[in-house]
């Protein structure tokens, strides 16, 4: 506020800067999921008696200490587009932060406080150009006591329990004043915030659980490998991505045959596994086809395929081992500047790198549940993990187990790959499904319906393996309701947002005619 003590102002700018730092430990690789409600509470006690203006600076200062290593691993790319990368998104903290900064003139304001921030990742997964739902609160809670809430309502809820956890915590620190206690016990009314935010996450454990319904099926996967590293990790020579990938299947086949392996029903290749479009080249389908034919069973291989002359997509391919090619699954989020380039002319005359998109995808407009052997898989394809709409409309449309093909490649040995893992870890205990991911360069892995790794790779290795999953079909909470949990919460920050500001403008104009 105007006025304020510069020892004050310091407080709050070293609070949003350590909100923001403790925010990102409890994202992978660290995985120390109990910093991020200390970082939100952290966030919001230096908001707490700001003015929206200066609430709006504190907010982008707290999110840019955050997501500047949280999205560290767009630096492949450049620095400036990580740079740019951080400054647009902050701008989505910043705008809550604002109008966060009358709400705490209320009561209860840490309901209303977590309304808003689950209102702001809705935001930035949102806009612009198709949005950037990465780095969300829930998605550091891949394993911890806030991901059942999952299973009630996605990533949103548990988004929302961490931000109030957080903010209870504030609450316990800034705003104390109100839990003065008269009588015999004193200030110990001061310890209920603090109580209602122990209370949160173990309240997380008294969300029902689902058990086996007694199918399984196994599901062999692949990682490959490719040979170059960054921007050009599929190398310079063509067709050697998509040997090593036949290869590491032909190798699997090997095993199954040599007593080591149980024989796989379905076979799951990542995104990519074939850097050569297999429609239009006999080379490239032959040698699928001999890898495939060779485990025997049907296998979902990653491909990007023309679409006419100029365009083409990115597509989940399943592959007989009799008939070859035939159902798929196109993906529907692209990935922007990497799969297709928003203000094309622009961008092309100002970045010269954004030529290696080379031809624009166009997205698919179906869910994918890919009937494969004995299952319907629902296929999801890399980047769209992050979207709660894609994979529930995959997992509504039939598809379990859930099978996440990825190309990590670019960004291996960052902190992507494992932060995609905590994805899919929390999508598996928001849809009651089984998740397993191919990735080229890693991370692979098995993901059980409830959110444990049973099994993964290392990075920048090929490796492959047969698992044992669970087919289940049983729907969560989540799954039916879809977005409602996510628009109440939305509804309720804006609400009460846009009522502290009514009535701040109610007493100001009051003071004034007193005046």
């Amino acid at each position: 506020m105007p006025g304020e003590r510069w020892q004050v102002l310091l407080a709050r700018m070293l609070a949003a800067v350590a909100g923001g730092v403790t925010l990102f430990l409890a994202f992978p690789p660290l995985d120390w999921w109990l910093c991020a409600p200390l970082g939100i509470g952290l966030i919001a006690a230096s908001l707490y008696g700001a003015r929206p203006r200066r609430a709006a600076w504190l907010g982008y200062l707290g999110a840019a200490a955050f997501l500047l290593p949280g999205v560290a691993w767009v630096r492949t790319i450049g620095d400036d587009v990580w740079l740019m990368l951080v400054a647009t998104e902050s701008v989505f903290y910043a705008a809550m932060a604002a109008l966060a900064a009358p709400v705490f003139r209320l009561r209860a304001w840490p309901l209303w406080f977590g309304g808003l921030w689950v209102l702001m990742e809705w935001a930035r997964g949102l806009v612009p150009i198709g949005g950037f739902p990465w780095a969300r609160a829930a998605f550091s809670q891949g394993e911890s006591m806030f991901t059942p809430y999952a299973a009630l309502g996605g990533a949103p809820l548990v988004s929302f329990a961490v931000a109030l956890c957080g903010a209870l915590l504030a609450y316990a620190v800034v705003d104390r004043r109100q839990f003065a206690v008269k009588g015999p016990i004193g200030g110990a009314g001061r310890l209920v915030p603090v109580a209602l935010a122990v209370a949160v996450p173990v309240l997380g454990l008294a969300v029902p659980r689902y058990g086996d319904e007694g199918r399984t099926v196994n599901i062999g996967i692949v990682q490959g490998n490719v040979p170059g590293r960054g921007m050009y990790a599929l190398g310079d020579e063509p067709a050697v991505v998509l040997r090593n990938h036949a290869n590491e299947t032909k190798r699997l086949a090997q095993a199954v045959r040599d007593g080591k392996l149980p024989k796989p029903d379905i076979v799951v290749l990542p995104e990519n596994s074939t850097d050569i479009d297999p429609y239009r080249d006999e080379y490239a389908r032959q040698v699928i086809h001999d890898s495939v034919r060779d485990v025997g069973v049907p296998t979902l291989v990653g491909a990007v395929v023309a679409i006419g002359e100029e365009n083409r997509a990115t597509r989940s391919l399943v592959w007989d081992p009799v008939t070859g090619p035939g159902a798929y699954y196109d993906k529907q989020h692209l990935v922007p500047f990497g799969e297709y380039t928003p203000f094309k002319e622009i961008v092309l005359a100002l970045w010269e790198r954004a030529n290696l998109v080379g031809r624009q995808s166009v997205p698919g407009d179906k869910p994918g549940d890919l009937k494969m052997g004995p299952v319907t898989i629902g296929a999801v394809n890399c980047y769209e993990v992050a979207y709660d709409d894609t994979v529930r409309g995959t997992v509504r449309a039939g598809g379990t187990p859930l099978v996440v093909q990825t190309n990590n490649a670019s960004y291996a040995l960052s902190n992507l790959p494992p932060q995609q893992l905590a994805m899919s870890k929390l999508r598996a205990v928001e849809h009651n499904r089984a998740v397993v991911t191919a990735a080229t360069t890693g991370i692979s892995a098995y993901v059980t319906p409830d959110g444990k790794v049973s099994w993964q790779t290392r990075e920048l290795v090929a490796d492959m393996n047969v698992v044992k999953v669970p087919v289940r079909t049983q729907e969560t909470i989540a799954t039916k309701v879809g977005a409602l949990p996510e628009w109440a919460l939305m509804v309720m920050g804006a609400a009460a947002a846009g009522f502290a500001a009514w009535r701040g403008r109610r007493r100001a104009d009051q003071m004034r005619n007193d005046g």
